[in-house]
């Protein structure tokens, strides 16, 4: 029996992580997976796993008002030493790029078991975008024993930086299995504030680097263009950190844009799948968001998913206020431009991720 602890910090790690977790079910008598809820996110975790049925065995419970870079990895090594003296896991499976991902790593390495990186590979090649997502990657790569690269840019990223090959797998992206199980289940639209015979702009932001300076270019370009089209209406859940909440205030007297608590994973699928357009700041969007054949912006300077822009699905267009009102307006308005952004093929995978995972951990280890 393989004891394979899967280690879940944060709302996507645990979206990404489900389908891996649940195809462990087919595999009972080979598997024995161990859920260990870091909640570095708390009540977002608790959220995704009470969608996917998922009930960890541990809880770190890391999460606290005003929580640092340095104290979040303070906490996280100290109480999963003892999780993993008590388990002895022969593997511990990460996924991504959070500070979860990088500690949980860093210690199993400490204890000498084997690491598993699920998303294994990706690169924006700048180390403070994102920030400190890229090293946090980089860094649990460097101490990865098996890594799931989710596609052949990832894998030759990885080989450059002098990993075997024959420890290499590239499987597709995960949230993908998890974008296809969520679609299938029924959705109750209780969202009675929606317009949805307007064109639905969806908008999710979240990332550090853009704090400051960079969110309220963003909510001036989105003042801009609920002001410039009236056909439009943004839907836009916003992130509980107070960084990012703020914005709130910047934008809620603006008729055609809608304020929106985070949603649950089944609605925000089904709002996307509803969705003319998504400016986003999300990693896991722009790997689903294509699957829908939704054109996704990037607000981001740089994208560690460099695939979704060569297929043509996905544009990195920043956080300056002009340029993002200019390219939104242009998908709004210049059909043949939407249409072909919307036509392009999703580069992330069938949505058998999650199996490919299973069976080259047992490969490996069996």
């Amino acid at each position: 029996m393989i004891k394979t602890m899967f280690v879940i910090g944060t709302r996507p790690e645990a979206i990404k992580m489900a389908p891996i977790i649940m195809q462990c079910k087919k595999y009972s008598r080979l598997i024995s997976p161990i859920i260990v809820a870091v909640s570095q996110h708390d009540a977002l975790l608790s959220q995704a796993l009470e969608i996917f049925n998922i009930v960890p065995d541990h809880n770190l419970h890391v999460m606290e008002k005003e929580q640092t870079l340095f104290s979040i990895n303070i906490k996280i090594l100290q109480r999963i030493e003892p999780i993993l003296d008590k388990i002895t896991p022969h593997l511990v499976l990460v996924q991504g790029d959070t500070t979860t991902v990088f500690a949980c790593a860093l210690a199993a390495y400490y204890k000498r078991i084997d690491i598993g990186h699920v998303e294994a590979g990706l690169r924006s090649f700048d180390k403070y975008n994102p920030f400190p997502e890229e090293i946090n990657r980089r860094l649990t790569d460097a101490l990865s024993d098996i890594h799931f690269a989710p596609t052949e840019t990832a894998k030759k990223n990885l080989m450059k930086e002098g990993i075997d090959k024959n420890n290499i797998f590239i499987t597709g992206n995960p949230v993908i299995d998890a974008l296809y199980l969520i679609l299938k289940r029924k959705w109750v639209d209780n969202l009675k504030q929606i317009n949805w015979k307007k064109r639905i702009i969806l908008v999710t932001v979240h990332r550090r680097e853009s704090f400051g300076k960079g969110l309220l270019h963003i909510a001036n370009a989105l003042k801009t263009l609920a002001n410039n089209n009236s056909d439009i209406e943004i839907l836009f859940p916003v992130h509980p950190n107070p960084k990012v909440s703020f914005m709130k205030k910047k934008l809620r007297e603006i008729e055609n844009i809608k304020l929106f608590e985070p949603f649950d994973y089944i609605t925000f699928v089904n709002i996307m799948k509803r969705s003319s357009l998504i400016l986003t700041d999300s990693g896991g969007v722009q790997e689903e968001a294509p699957s829908l054949g939704i054109p996704v912006l990037v607000l981001r300077e740089v994208t560690e998913r460099p695939e979704a822009v060569r297929a043509g699905c996905v544009r990195v267009v920043g956080v300056q206020t002009k340029k993002i009102v200019v390219e939104t307006e242009r998908l709004l308005h210049n059909k043949v431009y939407y249409d072909k952004m919307a036509k392009s093929i999703n580069p992330y995978g069938d949505g058998k991720a999650s199996e490919r995972i299973i069976k080259a951990i047992l490969r490996k280890y069996r």
